[in-house]
């Protein structure tokens, strides 16, 4: 029954400051994958750390230094198709310098069950 990789899970790590904006610049980018839903997302708080490397312009921290913040872990599905655009609108509303973007391949549910899941 599965068809191969034909929806991915988005997931980064987002200050609170821009988890809005993340989420609003995917809105003209992405076509819905659940039927009467659009703008779906799931978030939750997590704990980021990183060290800023000579030659970097980090957003928070400073070069050499080991940083620690609080921020929102956002999670979202996409199609193949769109894809790297979506990768793209992340990247544009994202106010890190490298957003650390994970791309998971997703087996849809609809796609292991011959019914509609009630």
């Amino acid at each position: 029954m599965f068809l191969g990789w034909d929806v991915y899970k988005v997931a980064v790590s987002v200050p609170e400051s821009h988890l809005q904006a993340v989420m609003d610049s995917l809105d003209g980018v992405v076509t819905p994958i659940y039927p009467g839903y659009d703008h779906v997302f799931s978030w939750w708080p997590v704990k980021g750390c990183w060290r800023p490397l000579e030659g970097s312009d980090p957003y928070d921290g400073r070069i050499g230094e080991v940083t620690c913040a609080d921020e929102f872990r956002l999670e979202f599905a996409v199609r193949s198709g769109e894809l790297g655009a979506a990768v793209d609108a992340v990247r544009r509303a994202h106010p890190y310098e490298e957003p650390a973007i994970d791309v998971i391949p997703m087996v849809p549910w609809k796609s292991v069950t011959a019914s509609d899941g009630k």
